[in-house]
């Protein structure tokens, strides 16, 4: 890990050392800044995004981490004495630093699971549907007679785009809390 403090944030940022910073940076799991200000810390996010073209994710408690929150991809403010400013302009909150590693190893690996499963079962109900529909032009010789009633069709996209979604994104649980919390290299599967 790499942790660097403000005012020697301040030179490599004002002194055209951001490559060598980044090559440094690379080389480490994670990458701490204390004792900096709000605009250095989001200059540095801006910075590992652009020049690594990699997913950033921000982590805040206080007013002073909004601006970084804010420009990385992924923000999550964390509930504390210093206010709700970081919770409110976060993408997810949670209320202690301990809750971080379930939110990215269950929850993550969960809500990419159900999601890459949506994308497919949405691609299913598509097809069929306007399969239905082509073979069904061959039948009455291409007339623009209509095969299913307004109301069906209502029905059809009611019960099918939203009914599943929700008991699928409510029940569906590919590996338990405990496996994901035991065992974290499960998360590189989904990617």
């Amino acid at each position: 890990g790499l942790v660097i403090d403000g005012r020697t944030l301040d030179i490599i940022l004002q002194g055209g050392l951001e490559e060598r910073f980044l090559e440094l940076a690379r080389l480490c799991r994670s990458v701490l800044c204390c004792r900096s200000t709000p605009l250095q810390k989001s200059m540095v996010v801006k910075l590992v995004r652009r020049q690594l073209k990699v997913m950033t994710l921000s982590i805040g408690d206080g007013a002073n981490d909004v601006s970084m929150i804010q420009a990385a991809d992924v923000g999550i403010g964390i509930s504390g004495q210093e206010g709700m400013q970081a919770v409110m302009a976060s993408d997810f909150a949670i209320s202690r630093f301990k809750h971080l590693k379930k939110l990215l190893l269950v929850h993550g690996h969960w809500c990419y699971a159900r999601m890459a499963k949506m994308v497919i079962y949405f691609f299913y109900k598509n097809v069929s549907y306007v399969n239905l529909l082509f073979w069904y032009q061959f039948f009455c010789g291409f007339s623009g007679n209509t095969m299913i009633d307004y109301w069906q069709m209502i029905f059809f996209n009611l019960f099918f785009t939203s009914l599943p979604p929700l008991v699928f994104g409510v029940l569906d649980r590919d590996v338990s809390a405990e496996t994901l919390l035991s065992l974290p290299e499960l998360y590189k599967n989904g990617q």
